[in-house]
């Protein structure tokens, strides 16, 4: 049984029929598939992801999977990503392009560059020593470790707080990866010496994205192979691990071998019977942000081909915006129509009341300069979308708690996968979560080992507990 359409479930779903396999059945809360996934079309024409999705991949299964659902369909773009900040724009990565900056910024940035060198060897080791007690304990120590204060004060520790809604002290840095672009000292000093910017970094230079429908219409496709065991409008009430039964909000008992719970993790735990109280106990140590994903039509032209942007100043409430009418010509309903499609984080950190969020997004596009005041008369809609889950925030916490989670959920033939069923923003793109879905099947059904999901805390916590034995 499978919990879930959205990425994980349904490319699971796609994996069952592939493999001939009959005994499955997705069930789905919502009226539609995809999770966070998805897209919608409003009463105007305008179609609007659930944030700035992008499609790039790490897999070949993935890639192959994507070419069969969209065929010809879709248009193929090279990243143009900024920054705005000081009233200008900055080519992404921030760090990388610091010579249009104002000069006092600019030395600010390269002295205390030029100084986390001197203290350390780049890769966040503040001691340089490579020993335990010189790494960071959290992501602003390692944010100011690898950067330095400059760029760290203007540009990474603010920003990170604006996507996260969670102070960088209170989060890891392990799911850093190939999400944070570090510093090559040599690429900045050419960068501000001799006028060289760097915008080619990242595993999305170029991506793909569907003519039609949105990033949703990538999971519609995917549907019509698993249409004959999807259960939509099926909301679980509960999970009884010892019955390997899930009831639904109406009553029904489903009998399982094995359950894919693609469901918040947090979520998960407090639906089941019979949790531990140390289970439960790392179940509320798991955090989160949500969003409001707010989208404005204009009746002109966007007259740049700008993907997205970066905003990591205070004064405007979103963290992102993209041209979402850049994508695809069939976003809007008419030609010549711009979609901005805006991010702003909330959190207990961070609370962003719902009520004037439009009206705050559309008075900072004016701010900063992506909408004219003259625009404010062609605005021919405005959607608004508010998850109240959007990123598993990784904090400093999260490994352990998953190290007691996890294994529990295991030897109850439950395996919980996906954005937020993992609980790891580092393995949380499109690509990562389906193929969660798929070597979940993989395993169960043909005994192959996961490659994608990560048992984070659980070595940790078996060390720990041998030495103890001991």
């Amino acid at each position: 049984m499978i919990l879930g359409a959205g990425p994980t479930g349904l490319a699971a779903g796609y994996r069952l029929q592939e493999l001939g396999y009959d005994d499955w059945v997705i069930l789905e809360a919502n009226d539609y598939v995809g999770g966070l996934a998805t897209s919608f079309t409003d009463d105007a024409g305008f179609t609007y992801d659930i944030g700035g999705h992008v499609m790039f991949s790490h897999y070949p299964y993935y890639d192959a999977l994507v070419d069969r659902l969209m065929g010809e369909d879709y248009t193929e773009l090279d990243r143009e990503a900024w920054v705005w900040m000081e009233n200008r724009f900055i080519g992404y990565p921030f760090q990388n392009n610091l010579r249009e900056l104002e000069p006092t910024t600019v030395f600010e940035c390269v002295t205390g560059l030029v100084q986390a060198q001197r203290n350390g060897n780049g890769d966040g080791n503040a001691n340089g020593d490579g020993k335990a007690n010189g790494k960071p304990e959290n992501f602003e120590q390692w944010v100011l470790a690898t950067f330095g204060s400059g760029i760290a004060k203007h540009f990474m520790l603010p920003y990170n707080f604006k996507v996260w809604a969670t102070p960088p002290a209170l989060m890891n840095y392990v799911w850093i990866g190939e999400r944070v672009s570090v510093v090559d000292i040599e690429g900045v000093l050419r960068n501000v010496l001799l006028g060289e910017d760097q915008k080619s970094w990242g595993p999305n230079n170029r991506f793909k994205y569907p003519l039609r429908g949105g990033t949703g219409h990538l999971y519609d496709r995917l549907r019509t192979y698993v249409d004959d065991h999807l259960r939509l409008e099926t909301r679980v009430a509960g999970v009884d691990p010892d019955e390997k039964c899930v009831i639904t909000e109406s009553g029904e008992r489903l009998r399982y071998d094995v359950l894919l719970s693609t469901m918040p993790l947090n979520r998960l735990v407090d639906s089941l019977s019979n949790v531990p109280d140390r289970v439960r106990r790392a179940s509320s140590d798991l955090q989160w942000s949500g969003s409001h994903i707010v989208g404005v039509g204009v009746d002109r032209p966007a007259e740049t081909s700008k993907n997205w942007i970066y905003f990591p100043e205070p004064d405007v409430p979103f963290y992102r915006v993209t041209y979402l009418s850049n994508y695809s010509p069939f976003i809007t309903p008419e030609a010549d129509q711009m979609l901005l499609l805006t991010e702003t984080s909330r959190s207990r950190h961070k609370p962003e009341p719902e009520s004037g969020i439009v009206d705050r997004v559309i008075d900072g596009l004016e701010a900063t300069g992506l909408l004219e005041p003259e625009d404010r008369t062609r605005i021919v809609t405005t959607w608004r979308c508010s998850p109240d889950q959007t990123y598993p925030v990784p904090s400093v916490e999260r490994d352990a708690a998953l190290g007691e989670i996890q294994p529990w959920l295991r030897e109850r033939d439950i395996w919980s996968r996906g954005r937020f069923g993992a609980w790891l923003y580092e393995i949380g793109n499109m690509d990562h979560s389906a193929m969660q879905g798929v070597e979940f099947v993989n395993r169960v059904l043909l005994g192959e080992p996961e490659t994608v999901w990560i048992p984070r805390g659980e070595r940790a916590m078996s060390d720990t507990m041998s030495a103890a034995a001991n």
